[in-house]
């Protein structure tokens, strides 16, 4: 298992061909991806990095409760907690029939929101009420001139354009561990599984990137959440991020395997990061910032 770490000043300056790897001068907003049960009591250091994210005390947030089958009672907890935090405004967008991801109303608050957040619930709500609709069209747009999405547990889950919809906690990998669908196409190229460590879910993590080969795994904890700027991502919470490299990849036994039959998965990296430590996704090396560093 290799761990190649740089420095906050190596990684500062690295460069190819003269071009700063770090994508700094991306409009794109930023996607905080929580890894479910967060703080909501305490000290809130998560959902207080997502406000601070978007906006601070000038933050004007849209919850949207699609995956949870108790959308009042989610959105209200919500509002409640980003209201505590300072944010100007909090609005709720219910989409609990595919229809009403047309509504004019809705459009209008994520027109005007710094930050869209999605609860957690069930992935393949978000993806069945609100995938290809106005709604979807809108969140996009905001997120490229620059509003910031949120999600935790299922809203972390549906961050890519192929999601992990659901699986077994297995700790030996194998095709029938995990099943994958289409995600909401935030995060293309990468997998993310949410309540990580808790529910031990390394083994359908691994058969997933075998199954839709993609460049990185990304596991998440409870509690803990990735900030992604542009090409780097930092870790935020109590718990880690884990990080599988299938791009170093030398061997799998996926052709003529049956489903119950155990992956093989020879070569990748593994890398596992705490509170503070960042990882650039163009060039696969963490690094760890010291407080007060950039």
């Amino acid at each position: 298992m290799a761990f190649n770490l740089l420095n906050a000043e190596t990684a500062d300056i690295l460069a190819i061909g003269g071009t700063l790897i770090m994508g700094t001068e991306q409009k794109r907003g930023a996607l905080v991806i929580i890894g479910g049960a967060e703080d909501r009591e305490g000290e809130l250091l998560v959902l207080r990095e997502f406000i601070r994210t978007a906006g601070g005390v000038k933050a004007r947030i849209a919850v949207m409760t699609a995956a949870t089958g108790y959308p009042r009672e989610v959105g209200d907890e919500y509002t409640d907690i980003f209201e505590r935090l300072g944010a100007e405004s909090v609005e709720v967008i219910h989409t609990e029939h595919r229809d009403d991801s047309e509504r004019e109303d809705s459009l209008r608050i994520v027109k005007e929101a710094t930050g869209i957040f999605f609860t957690g619930g069930d992935q393949m709500r978000i993806v069945n009420f609100i995938k290809g609709t106005s709604l979807d069209k809108v969140i996009h747009n905001r997120y490229e001139e620059g509003a910031v999405i949120g999600g935790t547990s299922a809203g972390a889950a549906m961050m890519p354009d192929q999601m992990i919809l659901g699986g077994t906690s297995v700790a030996n990998p194998s095709v029938d561990a995990v099943s994958i669908g289409p995600g909401m196409g935030f995060l293309p190229g990468i997998l993310v599984d949410q309540h990580f460590a808790q529910r031990g879910r390394l083994g359908r993590l691994l058969a997933a990137l075998v199954l839709e080969p993609a460049v990185l795994g990304l596991g998440i904890d409870e509690d803990t959440a990735i900030i992604i700027n542009g090409d780097e991502f930092e870790v935020v919470g109590r718990g880690a991020v884990t990080v599988v490299d299938e791009t170093t990849s030398t061997h799998n036994n996926l052709e003529g395997l049956l489903k119950d039959e155990p992956i093989a998965l020879c070569g990748v990296q593994l890398h596992i990061l705490p509170h503070g430590y960042r990882f650039n996704l163009k060039t696969h090396l963490p690094r760890f910032v010291e407080k007060g560093k950039g």
